[in-house]
């Protein structure tokens, strides 16, 4: 991120605009005004700004309506609403909705200036995180390892909701990562030294549901021999993580939104309800919509959950990470079975890079600790990863009805100065000539690929060419 920062002011007041315009403008900030509120999220859309300022009550869409379009677009961007001390409803709603602050009418310049100010700095603060030089094996934000855009924007959605929310609904495919997504939201949220409780929803046996997440009374049903404290009792005053939501019977749904509500459960055979203060975060890779519309998940409880989403990136979408997760888990598992193992071989580099991942994060752990217990040297190589990494994946260039191989030699002279340049050209062409991807694939800087190009003599520009033709 560059070091100028930017504000864009929605209002339909052209005095307004040109006051608060004023008194907000400064060398390291750009402010852009808009009187139309689509034209205002136009320039949201376009300059990606750290900070919007908004009235609640403008003419043809309202300040709500603009921070949700802001929140779906962004979460990590800060919404100050303007509003009139007679809207106290829509301004606890807004606050609910994502909005940073709100002031009430008529703006006082000294007042907005203040609090425009911290709330620049914090963003400041967020983005000079990510921009800090890192070992390999640090761990980055609450133990995400990487440093891609889609990682960036997920940690600063986290940052920005976990002080307000009180249910939340992590979404993302199997083993992206998503209750280390619900660990960040409780350690940064104000019950973080409570306890944080987890479920797996596809673990329980249906009849126990009641009871693993409110308790039970002595002699509610057989077998219930003593009074049993449930899982929400447990997490007062903190977190419980229900993972894998969609897996929960329709019937314990229902009681389960009870409880969002009223934040009381009742234990079962129990008459007596108990207050509880705990946090709800839910997590599933299923498609609730359709869950809902097949009627095995509650319409109420998904927008209950829902108000608060997060969206877990695939490791296909951040496959820039590759690298420094491969380092890190290799590091892990090398201390944790006292192997002396440095590193990956670029053949073997190139093979991950190649891989779909479709088990995401938890799959690349999986191949790299199987390499790791495999390994006969100090550096991982082809021969130590999984069998199957060496097939191409349906849909991939190349790939056809039966799995093929990728051939790799694996003779004595594997060195680098003996294959470097057929891997390089093997890059080169699965990425169509484009040399910043080839550069991904291999694991290495766009600059030190120019560099070994021209050490053998390879030009990818007919290649480029012989693609866009």
């Amino acid at each position: 991120m560059a070091n100028t920062l930017s504000i864009v002011i929605i209002d339909n007041d052209a005095g307004v605009l040109r006051r608060l315009s004023l008194a907000l403008a400064r060398g390291d900030v750009r402010v852009f005004a808009a009187a139309d509120p689509e034209q205002g999220l136009e320039i949201v859309l376009r300059e990606h700004p750290q900070l919007v300022l908004t009235g609640l009550d403008l003419p043809g869409m309202d300040g709500l309506e603009i921070l949700d379009r802001i929140m779906a677009f962004d979460p990590a961007i800060d919404v100050v609403l303007t509003a009139s001390m007679a809207a106290p409803e829509a301004v606890v709603r807004a606050m609910r909705q994502g909005a940073a602050d709100y002031l009430p009418k008529p703006v006082k310049i000294s007042v907005l200036q203040a609090r425009i100010e911290k709330l620049l700095d914090d963003a400041q603060r967020r983005m000079r995180a990510w921009k800090e030089d890192r070992q390999p094996d640090a761990t980055g934000f609450e133990g995400m390892v990487g440093h891609s855009e889609a990682l960036m924007k997920l940690s600063s959605a986290i940052s920005r909701i976990a002080p307000h929310y009180r249910s939340a609904l992590i979404t993302g495919e199997t083993g992206s990562g998503k209750e280390l997504v619900a660990r960040a939201l409780h350690r940064r949220s104000p019950v973080a030294a409570g306890p944080f409780v987890v479920l797996n929803c596809s673990a329980v046996v249906d009849t126990l549901f009641e009871s693993e997440l409110f308790g039970h009374v002595r002699g509610s049903f057989t077998g219930a021999t003593a009074d049993k404290m449930g899982l929400f009792e447990f997490a007062d005053k903190g977190t419980i993580f229900l993972d894998e939501i969609g897996d929960m019977p329709v019937q314990a749904q229902a009681k389960l939104l009870r409880t969002l509500q009223h934040q009381e459960i009742l234990r079962v055979g129990s008459l007596v309800p108990r207050r509880i203060d705990v946090r709800v975060i839910a997590a599933t890779h299923h498609d609730l919509r359709r869950g809902i519309t097949e009627r095995w998940f509650r319409e109420d409880l998904f927008y209950r959950l829902s108000m608060i989403g997060i969206e877990v990136p695939s490791l296909a979408a951040r496959k820039e990470d590759l690298r420094e997760l491969t380092d890190y888990f290799i590091k892990s598992f090398a201390t944790q079975f006292g192997r002396e193992i440095r590193g990956v071989t670029l053949a073997a580099r190139v093979m991950l890079a190649n891989h779909r991942w479709p088990g995401n994060i938890r799959e690349l752990e999986n191949v790299l600790g199987h390499a790791c217990m495999m390994a006969s040297g100090s550096t991982l190589d082809v021969g130590e990863l999984p069998g199957y990494l060496r097939e191409r994946q349906p849909g991939e260039p190349g790939a056809r009805s039966g799995a093929v191989p990728i051939r790799v030699d694996r003779s004595d002279d594997i060195s680098l100065g003996s294959h470097e340049k057929e891997l390089i050209l093997r890059a080169l062409t699965r990425a169509m000539g484009n040399q910043s991807a080839a550069a991904v694939h291999l694991g290495i800087g766009r600059d030190a690929l120019r560099y070994k190009m021209k050490k053998h003599g390879l030009d990818c520009a007919p290649m480029a060419r012989a693609v866009a033709g």
